[in-house]
């Protein structure tokens, strides 16, 4: 249980100054806005205070999680023991701009990156609209759809280890798959974007097409966490999903999408996780059972 490491985090996390939230209730901090709580949530403000976590965390076998936007991420009701840590501080949350070249932060949120990169004319980014994610959670996953990926643009990603070690990987030494990289240090620190100069008022209206599309054919007022599974190279997972006849199935209080069938939204009063890992798991079985494809997971489980 979460509570039970406590003490022991109270006594060793005091020291370090760090802002930290016990028994933190972090399952309502998901866009599912349900689930368990964690022993500490940590707000370090700099990469030191970053590299204190890791160590503390390292030294005293502590689990350790990274939080993001909390927008592809299900809690369980068990909650987490051990350590979340956020990059929610206003240092994590900077950008800056050399000619083409966009410096991100990857605490700063997407959707606003999105619209500041279009304000200033830097085309490039604009496919993204719609996609709930930090920077960093984006890069993690390389963030997309059917308009692109996040991937494209990068040309740097300074990331920890988990040795507190500092990398830059350049865009030669990046591989950028279907949600998915080959960046393997667990903390993505900050990335550089290389964008193209457009018209500010044709990427503010492309940002509105994109983002009005996806409004007509997404769930997107529903409490979800985007794609569930990813798509597996013979269908779509929605086209499976709802072939398999699972469309508007219901376990507890969680339901498959009648709208977009690779999406679970769960009900906004007395929400329950473990309902959708339930649904998750059911869906999952359903379609192996009837088309033999075995989806894998777009939505990140905690403390699976």
């Amino acid at each position: 249980m979460p509570t039970t490491l406590i003490p022991q985090l109270k006594t060793l996390l005091t020291i370090t100054g760090i802002r930290t939230i016990y028994d933190a209730p972090i399952g309502e901090m998901t866009w599912y806005k349900t689930g368990g709580r964690a022993s500490a949530l940590c707000y370090p403000s700099s990469e030191f205070e970053l590299y204190s976590l890791i160590s503390l965390a390292n030294t005293n076998n502590i689990p350790l999680y990274i939080l993001g936007s909390g927008a592809n991420l299900l809690v369980l009701n068990q909650g987490v023991p051990g350590i979340v840590i956020s990059l929610d501080s206003p240092n994590w949350k900077e950008y800056s701009v050399s000619e083409n070249t966009l410096t991100v932060k990857a605490g700063y949120d997407l959707m606003k990156l999105i619209h500041e990169a279009s304000k200033r004319g830097l085309a490039g980014l604009e496919p993204l609209a719609g996609i709930p994610a930090s920077v960093g959670g984006a890069i993690r996953m390389n963030a997309g759809g059917a308009f692109g990926e996040i991937g494209t643009h990068v040309t740097r990603v300074r990331t920890m280890s988990v040795d507190g070690q500092i990398t830059n990987l350049t865009k030669d030494q990046l591989q950028f798959n279907y949600r998915s990289t080959n960046i393997t240090d667990p903390f993505i620190l900050e990335v550089d974007f290389e964008l193209e100069q457009a018209d500010p008022t044709e990427l503010r209206a492309k940002v509105k097409e994109i983002f009005d599309y996806k409004k007509n054919s997404q769930p997107m007022a529903d409490r979800s966490a985007g794609c569930t599974f990813k798509n597996p190279v013979e269908k779509p997972a929605g086209m499976l999903i709802d072939e398999s006849g699972l469309k508007g199935y219901r376990i507890g209080t969680a339901e498959v999408s009648t709208i977009h069938a690779n999406f679970i939204a769960v009900d906004r009063e007395d929400p329950n996780a473990d309902d959708v890992a339930a649904l998750i798991e059911h869906v999952q079985k359903t379609v192996l059972d009837k088309t033999g494809i075995t989806l894998q997971r777009e939505v990140v489980i905690w403390p699976q």
